[in-house]
This record gives structure tokens, C-alpha cells and sequence, in this order.
């Protein structure tokens, strides 16, 4: 797993952790999705990787992720915003969004 830095100009504070929504890789098929049903599809979409985690996240509890890690969170946890500095989209959800680990992808 690669390090990762936080480019966005966030800092998520207290209980936050930053996130950014991936998707899984797309085996080529026949069938030609849309960008902006892409788009959409993300919003909607469950996994994320961590970006940087606020101070006070997880102090009376075992951490459940680190910046890096690919995770599940809950469907429309959170804020929605874009990074000031990169234009990426983001999401600030609470610690307790964040509920499994991706350990393996096909």
C-alpha cells in the first residue's frame, strides 16, 4: 500500500476523517457506462480510502483505519465537498462511519 498525502487543503478536526470515494477497477465489457452516470454512481457508492484522520477520532476505541486503508462507510455519511486546493471530491464523515476494511479486491 502506497502512502497517502492529504492535497485536498481539509484538515478534518475533533471526530472526522476525510475520505475519498475510488472505484473498484472495471474489467473492459461491452457495455459503455456513461460519465456522468459515473458520477452519480459515486455519491451512491460505499468504498473509500482514508485520507487523514481528525485528533480525537477513535479515543475511546480501537482505531479502525489509517490513512491509506480502503474502507466501507455508511451510504450518505457525512459532508460532501470538494478540495479547495485540488478540486477532488471529498467526504468528512465521523469516525464511527467507517464499519469494514477492504482486504482484497478482484
Amino acid at each position: 500500500m502506497k502512502p497517502v498525502t492529504n492535497t485536498s487543503g481539509v484538515a478534518p478536526l475533533g471526530r472526522a476523517v476525510l475520505v475519498e470515494y475510488y472505484e473498484p477497477e472495471r474489467r473492459d465489457s461491452l457495455i459503455y457506462i456513461p460519465e456522468a452516470v459515473r458520477k452519480a454512481e459515486v455519491l451512491l457508492e460505499q468504498r473509500a480510502v482514508v485520507i487523514a484522520v481528525g485528533p480525537e477520532a477513535w479515543q475511546d476505541a480501537v482505531p479502525r483505519a489509517k490513512p491509506g486503508d480502503r474502507v466501507l462507510i455508511a451510504k450518505f455519511s457525512g459532508y460532501a465537498c470538494k478540495g479547495p486546493r485540488d478540486g477532488r471530491l471529498y467526504r468528512i464523515i465521523n469516525d464511527q462511519d467507517i464499519f469494514a476494511a477492504i482486504t482484497s479486491e478482484e
